[in-house]
């Protein structure tokens, strides 16, 4: 039975791949530090091997790594404002800690890496839909160290021939993600606030769009990009999204409707590093990957709703 490794397990993505690897029966083994992650999100995953530790820290990484077959790196510290703060932190966390692995799984003979990218990469390019072999453009700390972590899996393919699959997400969402800290996803941290009848804040004009992307599609990429065949994926980036977009206007009225918020909307000055528009081709991902999003935006968006409720109730 092959052994999978989740970093950062306890977050919000990877404990949701954790979860879809032990429902179909795999060995999982997990790392987190805790700095992000949540104890809660690892009720009902008893049965992996945990480790408490943080990647940079010595021999953690070797530790994850050993019999190891497949590697889900979603350990980072997210959020562009958060980088904005603290660069140095940003760049330890999803920089210095991915090489250590990528070094720890080719010491380990670990069969193939999949690694959360992101959108961040693309940057304010103005060209839409952002396809992989747009030249990347970063704005902020963040999206420059999730950057370089693809750029290191693309050479550890080369190099060393690790077999590595960069996966760029769009604004995931869906229940278990953390609504309470301040760089949260800005559903969560919408839904949370509307059921509970207090305002939510738009950073801007609201006119900005997004191509949120809901977690079981997350998942379910990732899952592909571990099995697909070397020859189609290995070395390479691809996007996974819907293809689709929506301002956060639309979105507020749409929340509107489904948490039966009937106050006002906040609105506050743009933040730093922030992009205006994304939207994902994934027609890279569908055709190599087999990658095909089966929950839509509004259903995504229901399920969230009512988990949130539920876990308010």
């Amino acid at each position: 039975m092959a052994l999978f490794l989740v970093t950062g397990v306890a977050g919000f993505i990877g404990s949701s791949i954790a979860r879809a690897l032990i429902g179909r029966g795999d060995k999982v083994r997990g790392i987190d530090n805790f700095s992000t992650g949540k104890r809660e999100n690892l009720i009902g995953l008893e049965s992996i091997e945990l480790i408490e530790g943080d990647l940079n820290a010595a021999g953690i990484a070797e530790r994850g790594c050993l019999g190891t077959n497949y590697i889900f790196h979603e350990a980072a510290l997210p959020s562009v404002p958060r980088s904005v703060e603290n660069p140095i932190e940003s760049n330890e966390a999803n920089v210095d800690a991915t090489v250590k692995l990528l070094d720890a799984a080719r010491r380990a003979g670990v069969k193939r890496v999949v690694y959360a990218g992101s959108s961040s990469a693309y940057g304010n390019s103005p060209s839409l839909p952002k396809q992989e072999d747009m030249v990347p453009a970063p704005l902020s700390p963040y999206a420059v160290s999730k950057l370089a972590g693809e750029l290191y899996m693309r050479s550890f393919f080369h190099v060393y021939g690790l077999e590595t699959v960069t996966l760029r997400y769009f604004n995931v969402f869906g229940p278990r993600q953390d609504p309470a800290s301040q760089y949260s996803g800005v559903l969560a941290v919408f839904i949370s606030r509307m059921l509970r009848h207090q305002m939510p804040t738009i950073y801007g004009d609201g006119e900005q769009s997004r191509d949120f992307t809901y977690i079981d599609n997350v998942v379910a990429g990732n899952l592909l990009a571990a099995s697909a065949p070397p020859e189609r994926v290995a070395g390479r980036v691809f996007n996974v999204a819907t293809g689709t977009r929506i301002t956060l206007n639309e979105t507020v009225n749409i929340l509107k409707n489904l948490t039966g918020y009937q106050g006002q909307v906040g609105y506050a000055a743009e933040r730093t590093g922030d992009v205006k528009h994304s939207l994902a081709d994934i027609t890279a991902a569908h055709s190599d990957l087999g990658y095909q999003p089966k929950i839509a935006f509004r259903e995504g968006l229901q399920k969230t709703v009512d988990w949130y409720r539920s876990a308010k109730a």
